[in-house]
């Protein structure tokens, strides 16, 4: 049920003159505005579609075990380019802020509620049960929250919390946080996406893969998608590891990164780049199980100053309707190829003629001797004759230029 007129509301402001608390307080998210559909009524009523990310409360101290769409309870989100949508029994702070009326009263404010508290400690969800429906939890639930009430770490054991986090989000307890280290900036997700921005630091009490080479302080920044399983229990934090999570992309400064790649065959080099997992300068690494690069309208341009190698467990396959190799010298088969591929256009049009040289001088020569006498000469012969050896002495003396330049096999 929708009752409006009664609070604070950007579609219908408060009355010139009212007095309007200006503390911030606690309050337990009761629903969440993520699309049209769920609460199609609320959804129009409160705005279409600016009021996505809005929340319905109730005051924490004030619990209420039957919560009315109103905007006495309706909050927007503060920052309009960071969103954190918060969850059902997620706790969040509320304050009352001006809203797009103020222009014509200044009185004119509406709630704003910050991102959810870090209850847990937890980037999965910080939900906490209502005191209202406490008593239908588990004992084994009733005691993980009485546990961490006296200050111990979250353990739950048993597979799920029990609270009611909303219709379309499912709980996965083994979501870690990551091990954060001295001066790093992180930005982590529910579902185990990270940003990192972090540095080396060689002496750090819990070691990471990254911290082997270079000067403390030197920047890395990681981003992950998908965490790696560990043998730990599922509070304590983990530390990348871009062999197993997900997909990463590393940027690096000075650091060595011990990625394992899928093949290491470097033979068409005469002097083999250094391995991957060696590496300690600048560089960009992408990791996944697959990686696509796709230009919808122009060019994909790969450039470097030293080489460009694609490397293979199978094969390395092109197609297209033209392809045009431009280089200096061409190997094929083996960086060792030495035997020259023949200019095939030049060599098969010279050959030809001479074949027709051969063919005409062979039925010249297949008529006897002394035909119509014993001692006639053939008259068919000194002709093709001359001809064919002239065109085998041009095809001799040019036997060279048949060759490619460029184009070497083995």
């Amino acid at each position: 049920m929708i009752k409006n007129p009664t609070g604070l509301s950007s579609i219908n402001p408060t009355p010139a003159g009212s007095s309007i608390p200006q503390a911030i307080f606690a309050a337990r998210v009761k629903f969440s505005i993520v699309d049209d559909k769920e609460q199609p009524e609320v959804f129009k009523e409160f705005g279409e579609w600016s009021c996505i990310g809005g929340i319905f409360f109730d005051k924490l101290n004030i619990p209420n075990p039957n919560p009315e769409f109103t905007t006495d309870n309706y909050a927007k989100p503060l920052f309009p380019n960071n969103s954190t949508i918060p969850l059902k029994n997620e706790l969040v702070y509320i304050m009352t802020m001006p809203n797009s009326d103020v222009q014509s009263n200044v009185n004119s404010q509406t709630f704003y509620y910050f991102q959810p508290i870090n209850v847990w400690g937890s980037t999965h969800h910080n939900a906490i049960p209502d005191p209202i429906y406490s008593d239908s939890l588990p004992e084994s639930q009733t005691q993980d929250y009485e546990q961490t009430s006296v200050g111990n770490v979250r353990r739950v054991t048993d597979g799920g919390t029990e609270i009611d986090l909303g219709k379309d989000f499912k709980e996965k307890l083994s979501v870690r946080n990551l091990q954060p280290y001295a001066g790093d900036l992180i930005y982590q997700g529910r579902w185990g996406q990270s940003l990192r921005f972090s540095s080396t630091l060689k002496e750090a009490l819990i070691p990471n893969t990254w911290s082997n080479s270079g000067e403390d302080g030197d920047p890395i920044t990681i981003i992950k998608n998908g965490q790696h399983e560990e043998d730990t229990e599922p509070w304590v934090p983990q530390v990348e590891d871009i062999n197993t999570d997900k997909s990463s992309i590393y940027l690096t400064s000075t650091q060595d990164i011990p990625i394992e790649v899928s093949s290491k065959n470097y033979k068409s080099y005469q002097s083999q780049p250094e391995l991957p997992k060696l590496f300690t300068g600048e560089q960009i690494i992408l990791n996944s199980g697959r990686l696509l690069f796709n230009s919808k309208t122009d060019s994909i341009l790969l450039s470097s100053k030293d080489s460009i190698n694609l490397n293979s467990v199978n094969s390395v396959n092109i197609d297209a309707p033209v392809s045009v190799l431009n280089s200096g010298e061409v190997y094929l088969g083996d960086k060792n190829a030495f035997e020259s591929v023949i200019l095939g256009d030049k060599f098969l049009s010279d050959l030809q003629k001479v074949l027709l040289s051969l063919i005409q001088l062979s039925a010249a020569l297949a008529t006897p001797i002394g035909t119509p006498g014993p001692s006639a000469p053939n008259a068919a012969i000194p002709g093709p004759a001359t001809d064919t050896q002239i065109k085998a002495q041009n095809m001799l003396n040019k036997i060279e230029q048949y060759k490619s330049k460029v184009s070497k096999t083995k």
